[in-house]
C-alpha cells in the first residue's frame, strides 16, 4: 500500500515543481541563495536558486553548467554574479549530483533537468511572463540549445564556449572518450544515433529564440569550430543569431573580460523578445 501511495504521489508531481527550498550561504549581500530540490521526471534533482533581494518581478535565467559530475560544478559566486544583473537565476546540478537522484548521461536523458529548470522559472512568482532566458557554458551549451528547441517561447538562448556537435567533441577530446563511451554507450561509429540525438545542430529548424554565441578562438576544450557550425546552421535557416568572438582567449576568460562579457550578454538578453516566424 505504501508503494502505491508513493507512485500516486510521484504521478501528481510536475516537472520543475519545487520539493524543498533551503537558504544557502550567499557570497553577495544583494542576492539570496537557496538550495532547491525539484522534480525532474520521477527524479529529485538538486540545484541553486538565486533571487535578488526585493519583491519586483524580473526576467528568469536558467544557468546550465559544463563538465560532468564534480568537474565544472555550479559555483555560488557565478550564479550570484548573474542574479546581480537583475535576474532570477536557477542552476541545476543535474541528476545524480549533490544528493540528487539518477545519473548524468551527457545531454541525453539529463536534458530533462534543463527542461524542468525552465518550468521552475516559469512558475516562479517573481519571473515575468514569457521572460525566461537560457544560458549554457561548455557542455551546457548543448543543453541550452536543446531547451531552445523544446520551448519556442524562450526570450533568448546564449552559449558561451558551448558544444554544438557531440561527434566533434568525441573527435577533438581524446581525454573525454572513455567517459563518453561509458555514458553514451559506445563510439560515434557504433552509436551514431545516440551522438546525433545529443547534437542539436540537426534540430535548429525548431529554434525560435534569438541566439547569442560567445567563444574564444584559442579554446582547446571546445574549439571555435562548434561556434562556427552553429552560427552557419542558424544563418542558413534565417534564424536570429549574433556572435561575440574573442581572438585572444581560450575556454576561460580573464576575470576583467569575464565580468564585462557577463554585463554585455545580460544587457543583450534583456533587449530580446521571443522570436516568432
Amino acid at each position: 500500500m505504501g508503494k502505491l501511495l508513493e507512485i500516486e504521489r510521484i504521478e501528481k508531481m510536475k516537472d520543475g515543481e519545487i520539493i524543498s527550498k533551503i537558504p544557502f550561504p550567499t557570497p553577495n549581500p544583494r542576492v539570496d541563495l537557496f538550495l532547491v530540490t525539484m522534480w525532474s521526471g520521477e527524479l529529485k534533482v538538486k540545484g541553486l536558486l538565486a533571487e535578488p533581494k526585493g519583491s519586483e518581478c524580473l526576467d528568469g535565467f536558467l544557468y546550465l553548467r559544463g563538465g560532468i559530475k564534480n568537474v565544472g560544478m555550479v559555483r555560488p559566486s557565478r550564479i550570484a554574479q548573474f542574479a546581480d544583473q537583475g535576474f532570477i537565476v536557477f542552476a541545476p546540478y543535474y541528476r545524480g549530483n549533490r544528493g540528487g537522484e539518477g545519473n548524468e548521461d551527457f545531454a541525453g536523458e539529463d536534458r530533462q533537468d534543463a527542461f524542468s529548470g525552465v518550468r521552475l522559472l516559469q512558475a516562479h512568482s517573481r519571473v515575468l511572463p514569457d521572460r525566461v532566458h537560457v544560458f549554457g557554458f561548455s557542455r551546457g551549451g548543448v543543453m541550452a540549445l536543446q531547451a531552445g528547441v523544446e520551448f519556442p517561447f524562450l526570450a533568448s538562448v546564449v552559449t558561451w564556449g558551448g558544444v554544438s556537435d557531440m561527434i566533434l567533441t568525441y573527435e577533438e577530446r581524446k581525454d573525454l572518450r572513455r567517459m563518453m563511451k561509458r555514458v553514451i554507450g559506445g563510439t560515434p561509429g557504433k552509436k551514431e544515433d545516440a551522438y546525433k540525438s545529443r547534437t542539436p545542430l540537426y534540430e535548429m529548424e525548431a529554434m525560435n529564440a534569438p541566439v547569442l554565441i560567445i567563444h574564444g578562438a584559442k579554446d582547446t576544450n571546445v574549439t571555435i569550430e562548434h561556434a562556427y557550425r552553429l552560427e552557419m546552421r542558424l544563418k542558413d535557416l534565417n534564424k536570429k543569431v549574433e556572435t561575440m568572438y574573442f581572438a585572444e582567449f581560450d575556454h576561460v576568460f580573464p576575470p576583467a573580460t569575464n565580468r564585462q562579457t557577463v554585463k554585455e550578454l545580460c544587457s543583450w538578453m534583456k533587449k530580446q523578445k521571443a522570436y516568432t516566424l
